[in-house]
């Protein structure tokens, strides 16, 4: 078991649910940058996550990780669940 958290498996496994999920939303009619900005942050934390667990160096972290958080504001001003003051 450990070996599948060091080697990074276990966010493979959690990419495919989500990849799953992508295309469970779209045949039920959501349009695609609707799904990219409902599932693009959890993509970008996994890819860091992953990156860290591989032993990866600190941009390949940081970046997606730092990428997470502006998208996710995005989705939250696109679906107005953040006022804009």
């Amino acid at each position: 078991m450990t070996e599948f958290f060091a080697s990074g498996h276990a966010v493979d496994v959690v990419l495919a649910v989500l990849l799953a999920e992508a295309l469970l939303l779209k045949f039920r009619g959501t349009s695609w940058p609707e799904i990219a900005g409902v599932l693009l942050p959890a993509v970008l934390m996994m890819m860091a996550l992953r990156a860290a667990l591989t032993g990866a160096s600190w941009p390949m972290i940081a970046i997606p990780l730092a990428l997470a958080f502006p998208v996710h504001i995005y989705d939250l001003r696109r679906r107005k669940l953040l006022r804009k003051d």
